[in-house]
Formats: C-alpha cells, sequence, structure tokens
C-alpha cells in the first residue's frame, strides 16, 4: 500500500480541493444508489468555515490528495449539548480513483488520533440512519450504534435521521 500522509488544509487551493473531493464522493454514493450527499451540497465557504471552527485533514498519497475529513469539536445539532469528552467526525472523503486500499480506516484512524491527543476519550460520527452500508462499516472499524438523531435538519431546513455511533479511544 503507498504511504498515507497528513496535513491540516489551508486556506489557499485546500477548499476547492474539499469541493472537487466531496463532489467525487456524493456522485459516487447516488451511483451506488446511497441517498447521503449531493454534488454541489458543500462549497469552499463551508470548508473554510470548518477550517476556522474546526480541523480539516487531509490524506496524500503518491503526491496526490486521497482523502479528507472534518473533525468537530462539538456537534449539538446531532448529539446536543454535551461536555468536552468527544471529537465528531464529519465528511469523511475518500477519491475512490487514486486512493490506496485502507484509506477510509487510515483516515478514521489519525482523527482518532487527534482526537485523542486533545485530551477527549471518545470518537464520534453519524449517518443517515437510510445508510446501512455506512453504519456497518462504521461498526467494524470499532464504532457503536448509541442512539438516533430522528429530526437532524440538512442546509435547507429539511429534517432527516441520523445513527449515532461512538468508540472509546484509548489516551494518547
Amino acid at each position: 500500500m503507498d504511504e498515507i500522509t497528513f496535513r491540516p488544509a489551508d486556506d489557499g487551493a485546500d477548499p476547492g480541493v474539499l469541493v472537487e473531493l466531496y463532489d467525487a464522493a456524493a456522485r459516487w454514493m447516488q451511483r451506488n444508489g446511497i441517498d447521503q450527499w449531493k454534488p454541489g451540497g458543500k462549497d469552499a465557504a463551508h470548508f473554510r468555515l470548518r477550517m476556522k471552527e474546526g480541523e480539516v485533514w487531509l490524506a496524500e498519497a503518491a503526491g496526490r490528495i486521497v482523502g479528507a475529513f472534518e473533525l468537530w469539536w462539538e456537534d449539538e445539532p446531532a448529539w446536543g449539548p454535551q461536555p468536552p469528552k468527544a471529537g465528531y467526525v464529519h465528511r469523511l472523503m475518500v477519491d475512490r480513483g487514486q486512493a490506496p486500499a485502507g484509506t477510509g480506516r487510515a483516515l478514521l484512524a489519525h482523527a482518532e488520533h487527534r482526537i485523542a491527543a486533545a485530551g477527549r476519550g471518545w470518537s464520534r460520527l453519524d449517518c443517515l440512519a437510510s445508510n446501512p452500508r455506512l453504519r456497518t462499516y462504521y461498526e467494524a472499524a470499532g464504532y457503536t450504534v448509541v442512539g438516533e438523531q430522528p429530526g437532524k435538519r440538512d442546509g435547507g431546513g429539511s429534517p432527516y435521521a441520523v445513527t449515532l455511533l461512538e468508540k472509546l479511544l484509548e489516551p494518547a
């Protein structure tokens, strides 16, 4: 497997690269009957805001960006008010045409490392309740379903249900 390295996204060209990665992942989902993301659903301003309010990480292999994720330090819309004991992984994206096998798991592992290094003991994420394939993927990576949030809202205000998952991390 090609070595995967990680770096924080920067405000220069990276927001545009993240939009391309998101749109490609959304098109792949649509082709595979997964109704989760839509092309055009996130713009460069979204990723700039995520960089400002949390962390956005890029994965590189063989000189190419092959994946990314957002790391949030709170997620009230899905999890409600919480004490600062978790990090929240969002928008786990893999370039299916360029990424070596195992890139998704490597992205999760890096997110978990960042969360533990911040002194937080839990990695949390969510997926659409109607996406059993992704739920199974996260469960195979050690995450446990802890509930469902039936009223999360998308950018247009429409409600949708998400499955909430978490994983206890080893201290850094």
